[in-house]
């Protein structure tokens, strides 16, 4: 099984968030994907799968160590990148069928890639669920939720000071829990992301956290041009656009750290 790691949403190795990629011509048993996710413990392994009787488009597959998700955006970004990069992909532009509807990325003339997503606005919260504070250790400003629970704080220093309670994290009733602030020299926002309910402790750059950032941040800017940075320890840069239609745009680059193959025996396939 030919297999790829690439860091996502970086421009360099060692930054950004890996995610492993294997290109398919049908799908596996899902436990069997669920193994090779866990093997490869990064935070998101893609499978992807050419449709019938085309050229551009693809069926998608995203598994962290521990579950199927139903969005990934680092690493659709990074299967999008192997196809245009590795596997001779002619398109501008290629679609992923997923859980999540389509999912377009185009690749733009200065090598970025776009992601073309659904956004996911988040509605406030009347009362911060039991244990948020104490997972956090930290009491935001605002809690809103839509998929994940979007928590609201100050400064960015706030944000980079949280030093969560995995557990307390897991036990709420959410995918995971988006930390964000208000940016910085050129910055329009920040955030961090913590999923350990789904096996991703911290994600360094998240994707699918921007369906619901961006609607957020651009309503709260009067913006829809936006410029975002997630501030993991190994951090990534996101370029963003609020569209009409219930649409976001999430750009950013990609690397390539690692090419080979996967020595699953036939009998599992």
């Amino acid at each position: 099984m030919r297999y790829f790691h690439v860091d996502a949403f970086a421009q360099t190795p060692f930054t950004g968030n890996p995610a492993g990629v294997c290109p398919l011509d049908a799908f596996p048993p899902a436990g069997l994907m669920q193994q090779i996710a866990a093997e490869n413990h990064l935070a998101e392994t893609a499978f992807i799968v050419p449709r019938p009787e085309t050229t551009a488009e693809y069926d998608i597959r995203w598994f962290t160590p521990t579950v199927e998700i139903d969005l990934c955006g680092h690493a659709t970004l990074a299967a999008a990148h192997v196809l245009f990069t590795h596997l001779g992909f002619a398109e501008k532009q290629v679609t992923f069928h997923s859980q999540s509807g389509p999912l377009r990325v185009a690749r733009e003339a200065d090598g970025r890639l776009t992601l073309d997503f659904p956004s996911r606005p988040p509605q406030e919260l009347a009362a911060h669920p039991t244990g948020l504070a104490d997972g956090l250790r930290a009491t935001p400003l605002h809690v809103l939720a839509a998929r994940d629970l979007l928590v609201v704080f100050s400064t960015e220093a706030d944000v980079l000071a949280l030093r969560t309670d995995y557990a307390r994290i897991a036990a709420l009733e959410y995918v995971g829990v988006i930390a964000t602030a208000p940016g910085s020299h050129g910055i329009d926002f920040v955030s961090r992301f913590f999923a350990p309910r789904v096996g991703v402790p911290e994600d360094p750059v998240t994707g699918s956290a921007h369906s619901t950032l961006i609607p957020y941040w651009a309503r709260k800017l009067g913006k829809t041009e936006l410029r975002a940075r997630q501030i993991s320890p190994r951090g990534g840069d996101l370029w963003c656009r609020l569209r009409e239609g219930g649409r976001v745009d999430i750009s950013g680059y990609a690397v390539t750290y690692a090419a080979g193959e996967l020595r699953v025996g036939a009998e599992l396939l």
